[in-house]
């Protein structure tokens, strides 16, 4: 049976997989995982790899969600969570987590390497350019807290900053070597065939309708099956509410999904490559209304954005991305857009990921904030390192309860109206 996947340049590239055949009859296992997207596949990997029977039972096909549909780059930082309030927030769970963001790409690479995937990963440093001058305060204040931490972050000054990316439209800013980009959908499904390797089953076309505690037993159903384990990770994030409404819906309406368009221009010539991102690092900017860019393995380089309002959005959103491209690289001109797709990204109120206790050996995660590539697999480890049996005292999981917005289908429908709010501080200097 196939899986309608969106278009996008990935499925056009990742290496192919059949989906597998929906659960059918009752089964019985150690862990059960909700979601095959990075965050469901490396927390099967991590407790498959220790020894224990993993059931990952998935709605549509492995990396059919966000994990599949975002730009690839692989972030090891977050968008405003910054370091030293994880801290002041949750002590020394917050500490654990600062190290977990901070090694976050490492572990996504050291896991592609690892198992030899497809992934077209690229480990050469992610560069957060500074779009105005009292930004690159921005830069500086987060470069001091990555380092106090024991990361390699680096300051960048506008003429390095002209070098690395061969324009002189931005004004110094954060880098980091850890950091790169790879082919997501290629990701995921290298992240399952490696699951799959270690003994890990897995149930495409399978939307789970519910799942619930039952005495000492986690049971999670669909249409046509059962699922009974010790414990369970939900590893929904941005979908927890698409395919089941009902399915956890304290910790959907605590997300608003957004959608986020990428894109990708036609394969730029080895003339401008040579020019243009020379180092081919993965690139987003201190922008609220964000530019981000890359190259990926075809030399096409895939970006995206956001406009407001309902109408005819495709083609505004691949005029603006292509405008914004021209106006920052002017030998690269208007470029062509030979692909746009687009995805959910998780949201929340204050843009901090969140853990949450779902009852005994019962886990999950939400709230990506458009950093879930590198963030959603490192979670997924240790999510899983808590479900099968390791104190969370060890652990970066700082838990808390689900924060559900009061009137979540009006959030949703204004949510994209934040936009315009974000271009207003793009125009405001940094001050801190």
């Amino acid at each position: 049976m196939a899986v309608d996947f969106p278009p996008s340049l990935w499925a056009d590239t990742a290496p192919a997989r059949t989906p597998t055949a929906p659960l059918k009859g009752t089964h019985e296992t150690d862990l059960v995982i909700i979601g095959a997207g990075f965050t469901g596949l490396s927390a099967a990997i991590e407790a498959a790899r220790a020894g224990h029977a993993v059931t990952v039972v998935e709605g549509k096909a492995a990396g059919w969600g966000a994990s599949g549909r975002n730009n690839g780059q692989v972030i090891p930082i977050l968008t405003a969570a910054e370091p030293d309030v994880w801290v002041k927030r949750y002590g020394a769970a917050g500490e654990r987590m600062v190290q977990l963001i901070g090694n976050s790409a490492s572990v996504l690479f050291d896991l592609v390497r690892e198992f030899g995937m497809d992934a077209e990963a690229e480990q050469n440093g992610w560069f957060q350019p500074a779009h105005s001058p009292g930004r690159v305060k921005l830069s500086e204040k987060r470069v001091a807290a990555w380092q106090r931490y024991g990361f390699p972050a680096t300051l960048k000054t506008a003429a390095e900053t002209a070098e690395i990316l061969g324009s002189d439209f931005w004004y110094g800013g954060m880098y980091n070597p850890t950091g790169g980009h790879i082919n997501p959908l290629a990701l995921a499904r290298g992240m399952a065939k490696a699951a799959e390797g270690l003994g890990a089953t897995i149930f495409e076309q399978s939307p789970v309708q519910s799942f619930a505690r039952e005495g000492a037993t986690w049971v999670v159903r669909t249409a046509s099956g059962t699922v009974k384990a010790r414990a369970l990770i939900l590893a929904t994030n941005a979908y927890t509410g698409e395919l089941a409404p009902g399915l956890a819906p304290r910790i959907a309406h605590s997300l608003v999904p957004v959608l986020s368009w990428q894109m990708a221009t036609e394969p730029v010539g080895d003339n401008l490559r040579g020019k243009i991102m020379p180092g081919r690092e993965a690139v987003s900017d201190t922008r609220g209304d964000l530019r981000f860019f890359r190259y990926d393995a075809r030399n096409r380089i895939i970006t995206g954005g956001a406009v407001m309002g309902a109408h005819n959005v495709e083609a505004r959103v691949r005029a603006k991305a292509a405008r914004s491209l021209a106006e920052a690289f002017p030998d690269l001109g208007v470029p062509r857009m030979t692909h746009v797709w687009s995805g959910y990204i998780g949201m929340n109120w204050d843009r901090f990921p969140r853990v949450h206790s779902l009852g005994p050996d019962g886990w999950a995660w939400a709230g990506c904030n458009g950093r879930g590539v590198a963030l959603g697999t490192s979670l997924g480890r240790e999510l899983a390192r808590a479900a099968v049996g390791r104190p969370v005292d060890e652990l970066a999981l700082p838990v808390t309860e689900p924060q559900p917005f009061a009137a979540h289908g009006l959030v949703r429908r204004v949510a994209p109206t934040y936009l315009a709010w974000l271009k207003r501080k793009d125009h405001q200097e940094y001050h801190e």
